[in-house]
């Protein structure tokens, strides 16, 4: 199908078309032995996934659990993220400073982060201390002190950071855009950064037991290790060290997709920053698994996606406008996501900018993309996965992508060929189909 339209170019671009699709093709071979390295099996309730790599030594660990912001109680939406601060503060058999000790004497690593959905678990470790840090991901979550000093300075550094938020205009845009397009009952819909300020100011340790003892637990934990580990080692680690534990709920959905029903501006003005951070689109109504979605992302890419993308080399290389300009799909892995525009503009150049982004999402909505350029994307994105696939986290994040999008472990073989399978009619059916510049909102955030 990548050939279609070829010839219109030149015989030059076929041979060139011929030697992509080649690399392809060959690409998709290699990756085919993907899965006979993984190992996935029900461990003490939670789901583990091994993968055996070519790395020595070293073993990476990725872990899930749905405890995000999302889960949040309404009346205090800083509860979430203060759950995952307290994680390495202690536990009630080992201080956070005898634990940071044990992570030093080994060169091992372990963090804990809270976004929308998730409470994600990083860590990385020598293939002979594994066991070891398994113990003490564990031991953070089973055991966790919880001491009010920890958490007093845990409110202080979130208090910080949010107050430091409040004047950023990325912050403030994308705050203020999901706020616009997301009703308040869809997961993906954020707190004010106010109501979150207020909410850590409240928030107490009882909050904090109770919230833990809700969502961490086995149940829907998804649990990663790659590199070079045995899965029969891994799995007795694990099963001795979480053996016992019970607890966790399933992710948070919306109960129907969200839709864009009118074009929609907010500003929000913020004194003396010298740029204005814009960002215009509106909800997909798509998964990351629906049909149409992994298409609208190769469009997507097609405009807006680094340097080769259309909004960078026209509104940035040849007008001027702007130093940061991109498109992208988000926010899609467990429920319906969103389609944006995010630039950043000079003040006196915001409208100029906006008039030059618009024109060039016109004409993308109206005559989609072109063959030549659906090929050339389709190299890159494959040879991206590629790259990214040649390092044990980047393994081990590709499998936590697909397993949190609904996909079956050997998603990570077939991603090359659903690329390399698009049409131009599919890929800008999914464009004119989900997307409309006329129900469009944009967010405005800075000195306007």
């Amino acid at each position: 199908m990548v050939y279609t339209g070829a010839a219109a170019v030149g015989e030059g671009y076929v041979k060139q078309s011929s030697i992509v699709v080649l690399g392809m093709l060959l690409s998709s071979v290699v990756n085919a032995s993907m899965l006979e390295h993984t190992h996935r099996a029900q461990v003490a309730g939670i789901d583990v996934i091994t993968y055996a790599s070519a790395v020595k030594d070293v073993v990476v660990i990725s872990g899930a659990i749905p405890a995000g912001d999302a889960m949040a109680d309404p009346d205090n939406a800083a509860v979430p993220t203060l759950s995952g601060m307290m994680l390495d503060r202690g536990t009630t058999s080992r201080d956070k400073f005898a634990i940071a000790q044990m992570l030093d004497n080994v060169g091992a690593s372990i963090s804990f982060n809270v976004s929308t959905q998730s409470l994600s678990i990083s860590a990385k470790c020598l293939k002979k201390d594994l066991q070891l840090v398994i113990a003490l991901i564990a031991d953070d979550l089973r055991n966790p002190k919880l001491l009010a000093a920890e958490f007093s300075k845990a409110k202080q550094q979130l208090i910080g950071s949010l107050e430091a938020s409040s004047q950023s205009t990325d912050a403030r845009a994308h705050e203020n855009f999901s706020r616009a397009i997301f009703p308040d009952n869809h997961p993906n819909h954020a707190s004010s950064s106010s109501e979150v300020l207020a909410a850590a100011k409240r928030a107490t340790l009882a909050d904090i037991r109770a919230f833990q003892a809700k969502f961490y637990g086995p149940a829907h934990m998804t649990l990663i290790v790659a590199g070079d580990v045995s899965s029969q080692e891994a799995v007795k680690d694990i099963e001795h060290s979480f053996a016992g534990w019970a607890g966790g709920q399933d992710y948070v959905r919306a109960d129907k997709p969200a839709e864009a029903a009118a074009s929609v501006e907010r500003l929000v003005p913020l004194a003396a920053k010298p740029s204005v951070s814009v960002i215009l689109g509106q909800p997909t109504g798509l998964q990351y698994r629906d049909p149409d979605a992994l298409a609208l992302r190769v469009g997507t890419a097609i405009f807006g996606r680094g340097f080769t993308g259309r909004l960078m080399s026209t509104v940035r290389d040849k007008e001027g406008l702007t130093y940061d300009i991109g498109a992208g799909v988000m926010d899609d892995s467990i429920t319906d996501g969103a389609w944006s525009i995010t630039a950043s503009f000079a003040p006196a150049l915001l409208d100029k900018g906006m008039v030059s982004t618009r024109r060039e999402l016109e004409r993308w909505w109206k005559d989609g993309v072109t063959e030549k350029e659906l090929v050339e994307r389709k190299q890159g994105l494959i040879g991206g996965y590629q790259v990214a696939l040649s390092s044990t986290a980047g393994i081990a994040f590709a499998i936590m992508s697909a397993l949190q999008r609904g996909y079956d472990l050997n998603w990570l073989d077939q991603y090359p060929d659903a690329i390399n399978a698009l049409t131009r009619e599919q890929v800008n059916h999914a464009i004119h189909n989900h997307l409309d510049p006329h129900k469009m909102t944009v967010v405005k955030a800075g000195s306007m």
